[in-house]
């Protein structure tokens, strides 16, 4: 069994991710960290080389050959552009939209770019938010509210829908 977590910047893919997976016995997959080791450049680096549109073939291409079993994948938030990548983590997993209010991301994200965020010039995080919220309810199998729930609610919340 595959589950892999999409949602914003800041939603907690990984911090959940982490969670869910000690909690049912899985591996955890980063998918940012496989892109870093995969290219030997970070994020940012990413970004600056090659520009946002670069960035996202890079991401896709990665995630859509990604060959894992019986994990927690947490791929970045901009994993949505890639119709390729999104239709092979369907595929293989459970995608579980962490849904968080913009608000509380501002608050829990720093500098963006030191994120590794991919976010056009000129578009505000709002925009962004507004752009991306449709793409992961329409890839998601579940969605999960995450509003006044602690990490371990959420992973508790998730395991007891993919289990049944």
């Amino acid at each position: 069994m595959n589950i892999t977590l999409i949602g914003m910047p800041g939603s907690g893919k990984s911090t959940v991710g982490q969670a869910l997976a000690k909690r049912l016995g899985l591996q955890f997959v980063d998918v940012d960290q496989v892109i870093i080791r995969k290219t030997g450049q970070t994020l940012a680096e990413i970004l600056d080389d090659v520009g946002d549109a670069g960035f996202r073939q890079v991401e896709e291409r990665i995630n859509a050959e990604l060959d894992v079993q019986d994990s927690v994948i947490a791929p970045g938030g901009s994993v949505i552009y890639g119709p390729r990548a999104m239709a092979h983590l369907r595929d293989i997993s459970t995608v579980v939209y962490l849904q968080v209010e913009h608000d509380e991301l501002l608050r829990r994200l720093g500098d963006l770019h030191a994120r590794g965020v991919s976010i056009l010039p000129g578009q505000t995080f709002r925009d962004l938010y507004n752009e991306r919220c449709p793409y992961y309810e329409r890839y998601a199998h579940l969605i999960v509210d995450t509003k006044g729930l602690s990490l371990t609610q959420v992973a508790e919340k998730i395991a007891e829908q993919v289990q049944g």
